[in-house]
Protein backbone atom coordinates (compact mmCIF):
# COMPACT_ATOMS: atom_id res chain seq x y z
CA UNK A 1 0.00 0.00 0.00
CA UNK A 2 1.27 3.23 -1.26
CA UNK A 3 0.90 6.15 1.17
CA UNK A 4 1.97 10.20 0.50
CA UNK A 5 4.21 11.81 3.83
CA UNK A 6 4.35 15.11 3.51
CA UNK A 7 6.44 17.50 6.23
CA UNK A 8 4.79 19.77 8.07
CA UNK A 9 7.07 22.91 7.16
CA UNK A 10 6.13 24.60 10.35
CA UNK A 11 8.38 22.40 12.58
CA UNK A 12 11.29 22.68 10.50
CA UNK A 13 14.63 24.52 11.50
CA UNK A 14 14.34 27.80 10.61
CA UNK A 15 18.22 28.00 11.06
CA UNK A 16 19.18 25.72 8.47
CA UNK A 17 15.78 25.61 6.24
CA UNK A 18 17.39 25.01 2.45
CA UNK A 19 19.71 22.09 4.67
CA UNK A 20 16.44 20.80 6.16
CA UNK A 21 14.51 20.74 2.33
CA UNK A 22 17.31 18.61 1.19
CA UNK A 23 17.74 16.20 3.70
CA UNK A 24 13.72 15.75 3.43
CA UNK A 25 14.07 15.50 0.02
CA UNK A 26 16.86 13.05 0.30
CA UNK A 27 14.95 10.69 2.63
CA UNK A 28 12.14 10.39 0.54
CA UNK A 29 9.52 12.61 1.89
CA UNK A 30 6.78 12.69 -0.92
CA UNK A 31 5.58 16.93 -0.49
CA UNK A 32 5.90 19.81 2.01
CA UNK A 33 3.20 21.18 3.87
CA UNK A 34 2.97 25.24 4.29
CA UNK A 35 1.03 26.38 7.19
CA UNK A 36 -0.22 30.02 6.62
CA UNK A 37 -1.59 31.45 9.50
CA UNK A 38 -3.07 35.31 9.74
CA UNK A 39 -3.24 35.40 13.77
CA UNK A 40 -7.31 35.89 13.07
CA UNK A 41 -8.29 32.81 11.50
CA UNK A 42 -6.49 30.98 14.36
CA UNK A 43 -5.06 32.30 17.56
CA UNK A 44 -1.50 31.75 15.62
CA UNK A 45 1.00 33.20 13.48
CA UNK A 46 2.93 30.66 11.19
CA UNK A 47 4.98 30.65 7.71
CA UNK A 48 4.87 33.57 5.87
CA UNK A 49 4.67 33.96 1.94
CA UNK A 50 8.08 34.65 2.15
CA UNK A 51 8.58 30.96 3.52
CA UNK A 52 6.48 29.55 0.84
CA UNK A 53 8.22 31.65 -1.64
CA UNK A 54 11.65 30.29 -0.70
CA UNK A 55 10.38 26.44 -0.25
CA UNK A 56 8.46 27.09 -3.75
CA UNK A 57 12.32 27.59 -5.25
CA UNK A 58 14.17 25.32 -3.32
CA UNK A 59 12.23 22.19 -3.26
CA UNK A 60 11.57 19.79 -6.43
CA UNK A 61 8.72 17.81 -4.73
CA UNK A 62 5.28 19.35 -4.62
CA UNK A 63 4.19 22.32 -1.99
CA UNK A 64 0.29 21.33 0.12
CA UNK A 65 -0.20 25.08 1.31
CA UNK A 66 -2.71 25.61 3.97
CA UNK A 67 -4.59 28.76 4.12
CA UNK A 68 -5.78 29.46 7.72
CA UNK A 69 -6.59 32.95 6.81
CA UNK A 70 -9.75 34.61 6.97
CA UNK A 71 -11.31 35.81 3.62
CA UNK A 72 -8.24 33.88 1.20
CA UNK A 73 -9.93 35.03 -1.56
CA UNK A 74 -8.94 38.48 -1.44
CA UNK A 75 -5.20 37.45 -1.34
CA UNK A 76 -5.29 34.38 -3.33
CA UNK A 77 -3.18 35.36 -6.20
CA UNK A 78 -0.44 36.39 -3.93
CA UNK A 79 0.20 32.48 -2.94
CA UNK A 80 -0.81 31.41 -6.34
CA UNK A 81 1.98 33.38 -8.35
CA UNK A 82 4.80 31.51 -6.01
CA UNK A 83 3.51 27.93 -6.98
CA UNK A 84 3.55 25.25 -9.93
CA UNK A 85 1.04 23.00 -11.33
CA UNK A 86 1.33 20.15 -9.17
CA UNK A 87 0.87 22.11 -5.96
CA UNK A 88 -2.09 21.70 -3.58
CA UNK A 89 -3.97 24.56 -1.96
CA UNK A 90 -6.34 24.36 0.76
CA UNK A 91 -8.85 26.82 2.18
CA UNK A 92 -11.01 26.02 5.57
CA UNK A 93 -14.62 26.50 4.10
CA UNK A 94 -15.60 28.77 7.03
CA UNK A 95 -13.44 31.33 6.52
CA UNK A 96 -14.74 32.72 3.01
CA UNK A 97 -18.20 33.81 2.33
CA UNK A 98 -18.25 32.18 -1.12
CA UNK A 99 -15.81 29.36 -0.72
CA UNK A 100 -16.42 27.95 -3.89
CA UNK A 101 -15.56 30.70 -5.71
CA UNK A 102 -12.31 30.47 -4.36
CA UNK A 103 -11.55 26.82 -5.06
CA UNK A 104 -12.53 28.00 -8.79
CA UNK A 105 -10.06 30.40 -8.38
CA UNK A 106 -7.22 27.76 -7.81
CA UNK A 107 -8.72 25.42 -10.14
CA UNK A 108 -8.11 27.99 -13.28
CA UNK A 109 -4.58 28.68 -12.34
CA UNK A 110 -4.12 24.89 -13.04
CA UNK A 111 -3.74 24.15 -9.17
CA UNK A 112 -5.11 21.17 -6.68
CA UNK A 113 -7.93 22.57 -4.89
CA UNK A 114 -8.68 21.35 -1.52
CA UNK A 115 -10.74 21.92 1.71
CA UNK A 116 -9.44 21.64 5.23
CA UNK A 117 -11.84 20.17 7.27
CA UNK A 118 -11.93 21.27 11.27
CA UNK A 119 -12.78 18.80 13.91
CA UNK A 120 -16.01 21.26 14.30
CA UNK A 121 -16.55 21.28 11.03
CA UNK A 122 -19.63 18.76 10.43
CA UNK A 123 -19.29 16.94 6.94
CA UNK A 124 -22.69 17.99 5.76
CA UNK A 125 -22.13 21.48 5.91
CA UNK A 126 -19.21 20.89 3.08
CA UNK A 127 -21.45 18.15 1.36
CA UNK A 128 -21.46 19.97 -1.62
CA UNK A 129 -17.76 21.25 -2.18
CA UNK A 130 -16.56 17.88 -1.64
CA UNK A 131 -17.77 17.74 -5.80
CA UNK A 132 -15.40 20.48 -6.44
CA UNK A 133 -12.13 19.60 -4.68
CA UNK A 134 -9.60 17.07 -5.24
CA UNK A 135 -8.08 16.90 -1.74
CA UNK A 136 -9.80 16.89 1.60
CA UNK A 137 -7.44 17.77 4.80
CA UNK A 138 -9.03 16.26 7.54
CA UNK A 139 -7.90 18.25 11.07
CA UNK A 140 -7.55 16.00 13.96
CA UNK A 141 -6.42 19.08 16.19
CA UNK A 142 -7.94 22.08 16.63
CA UNK A 143 -5.96 24.52 13.90
CA UNK A 144 -3.37 27.26 15.10
CA UNK A 145 -0.54 24.97 17.03
CA UNK A 146 1.68 22.17 16.65
CA UNK A 147 2.11 19.11 19.15
CA UNK A 148 -2.05 19.09 20.10
CA UNK A 149 -3.32 15.66 21.23
CA UNK A 150 -5.24 14.04 18.96
CA UNK A 151 -9.54 14.18 19.06
CA UNK A 152 -10.96 10.69 19.07
CA UNK A 153 -14.51 11.93 17.32
CA UNK A 154 -12.65 13.03 14.66
CA UNK A 155 -12.07 9.18 13.45
CA UNK A 156 -15.92 8.76 13.13
CA UNK A 157 -15.70 11.79 10.49
CA UNK A 158 -13.59 10.20 8.63
CA UNK A 159 -15.44 7.11 8.46
CA UNK A 160 -18.33 9.15 6.66
CA UNK A 161 -15.88 10.94 4.19
CA UNK A 162 -14.17 7.27 3.64
CA UNK A 163 -17.86 6.50 2.44
CA UNK A 164 -18.06 9.64 0.35
CA UNK A 165 -15.03 9.91 -1.76
CA UNK A 166 -14.97 7.20 -4.41
CA UNK A 167 -18.30 8.57 -5.79
CA UNK A 168 -17.07 12.65 -5.08
CA UNK A 169 -14.11 11.61 -6.38
CA UNK A 170 -11.54 13.22 -3.77
CA UNK A 171 -8.66 11.69 -1.97
CA UNK A 172 -8.22 12.01 2.13
CA UNK A 173 -5.21 13.53 4.04
CA UNK A 174 -4.83 13.66 7.71
CA UNK A 175 -3.40 16.42 9.60
CA UNK A 176 -2.56 16.97 13.53
CA UNK A 177 -0.77 14.65 15.97
CA UNK A 178 0.11 11.72 13.49
CA UNK A 179 1.56 9.31 15.23
CA UNK A 180 2.20 5.76 13.56
CA UNK A 181 -0.52 3.98 15.13
CA UNK A 182 -2.93 6.08 13.54
CA UNK A 183 -1.27 5.39 10.14
CA UNK A 184 -1.65 1.99 10.90
CA UNK A 185 -5.66 2.67 11.71
CA UNK A 186 -6.39 4.70 8.99
CA UNK A 187 -3.94 3.87 5.97
CA UNK A 188 -5.90 0.30 5.05
CA UNK A 189 -9.58 1.98 5.12
CA UNK A 190 -8.42 4.51 2.66
CA UNK A 191 -6.70 7.86 3.65
CA UNK A 192 -4.40 8.57 1.46
CA UNK A 193 -1.57 11.06 3.05
CA UNK A 194 -0.56 12.04 6.20
CA UNK A 195 1.08 15.39 7.11
CA UNK A 196 3.92 14.62 9.73
CA UNK A 197 4.74 16.83 12.25
CA UNK A 198 6.66 16.64 15.72
CA UNK A 199 4.71 13.55 16.82
CA UNK A 200 6.93 11.61 14.65
CA UNK A 201 9.50 13.38 12.25
CA UNK A 202 10.52 16.45 13.39
CA UNK A 203 13.26 16.76 16.59
CA UNK A 204 13.94 12.87 16.62
CA UNK A 205 17.19 11.04 16.76
CA UNK A 206 16.85 9.16 13.39
CA UNK A 207 17.95 10.96 10.13
CA UNK A 208 14.24 11.91 8.38
CA UNK A 209 15.22 8.98 5.64
CA UNK A 210 15.42 6.26 8.25
CA UNK A 211 11.87 7.81 9.99
CA UNK A 212 10.39 7.86 6.56
CA UNK A 213 11.40 4.36 5.37
CA UNK A 214 10.37 2.93 8.63
CA UNK A 215 6.80 4.48 8.35
CA UNK A 216 6.60 3.27 5.01
CA UNK A 217 7.86 -0.07 5.90
CA UNK A 218 4.66 -0.44 9.03
CA UNK A 219 2.59 -3.32 8.38
CA UNK A 220 -0.85 -2.90 7.11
Amino acid sequence: MEIELTASMMCADYGNLEKEVKNLEEGGIDSFHIDIMDGRYVPNFAMSLNDLRYIASTASKPLDVHLMIEHPNNRIDLFLSHLRKKDTVYIHPEAEYHPSTTLQRIINAGMEPGIAINPGTSVETVMEMLRIVKKVLVMSVNPGNAGQMYLPYVGKKITKLLALKEDMDFELYWDGACSADKILDFAPKGVKGFVLGTTLLFGKEKTYGETLQNIRQLRF
